[in-house]
């Protein structure tokens, strides 16, 4: 059952009244600050010149082709990421080696920034988007597998030896058992990994610049700010921050019909 709120008129409102409500203070505070601070409209823009600069942005498809480039790159690097975490680890819940080369690998890279291997990956794939998919795919890889890998490792012993009893071993114990009863430790892990992915790809963009023909959401930020174009600046920060929001919803629509329904959060409405 979920706790008592305690009958406070906050805790009463709609969650999507009182999150509007924390939205608008925070924009009422932005623009007290733009216009009682006196700080310069060349390095800080308000709320009303970032509306409409991110309204232009879009109507004229600006950041609509950034943020389809950059969502496409994220994709194929969370795909790949994705992939190779399962891979990784059925092999080290199933095998004794397997289970080694996870640990010493993610100890070695987990903690590495994702980003600081972006001229390795320059140098191996050249100026191309491939290296911008290698170091998202990366960022994603290991936040995921330690996530999962965790699940793999608490799935309770009665449930896989139940499992076994069955006659299910490998990947049919793994697909059967071990990832249902995984599941809260692998959108976790979806989560984190996404978020790893998401500040990568944007990093990587900033970093990397341009290949091809358009330029990603990262890219849109830097140059704006390099031709002095503020406002879009900030509804290029905007557009990551919505899609944040977005994903979040996703991540949270999905837990809530699969984790909270059956009964494997703690907390969940019974």
């Amino acid at each position: 059952m979920k706790a008592d709120t305690g009958g406070r008129p906050w805790s009463r409102l709609p969650t999507w009244s009182r999150r509007a409500i924390i939205f608008a203070v925070l924009i009422a505070i932005w623009q007290a600050y733009t216009s009682l601070s006196g700080v310069s409209r060349f390095v800080f823009a308000g709320p009303a010149d970032v509306a409409e600069a991110f309204v232009r942005g879009w109507a004229n498809g600006d950041i609509a082709v950034a943020t389809v480039t950059t969502m496409r790159l994220l994709l194929t690097g969370m795909g790949i990421g994705i992939a190779l975490s399962m891979v990784l680890t059925v092999l080290a819940t199933t095998t004794r080696i397997g289970d080694d080369i996870l640990t010493l690998l993610s100890s070695m890279i987990n903690p590495l920034p994702s980003v600081a291997i972006l001229p390795l990956a320059i140098l191996w794939f050249g100026l191309t988007n491939s290296a911008l998919v290698f170091v998202t795919a990366n960022a994603v890889l290991w936040p995921m597998t330690v996530n999962v890998s965790m699940g793999f490792r608490t799935v309770p012993a009665t449930i896989t030896m139940v499992g076994r009893n069955l006659g299910l071993s490998g990947w049919r114990l793994t697909r059967d058992v071990l990832i249902p009863a995984a599941l809260p430790h692998i959108i976790a892990g979806l989560k984190t990994g996404w978020a790893f992915g998401w500040r990568t790809i944007i990093a990587a963009e900033l970093v990397f610049g341009v290949a091809g023909a358009h330029g990603g959401l990262g890219f849109f930020i830097n140059n704006s700010r390099y031709f002095a174009r503020i406002p879009d600046v900030f509804a290029g920060l905007v557009t990551i921050a919505l899609i944040g929001i977005v994903f979040d919803l996703v991540f949270g629509w999905v837990e809530r019909r699969t984790v909270t329904r059956w009964g494997m959060k703690e907390g969940a409405t019974i």
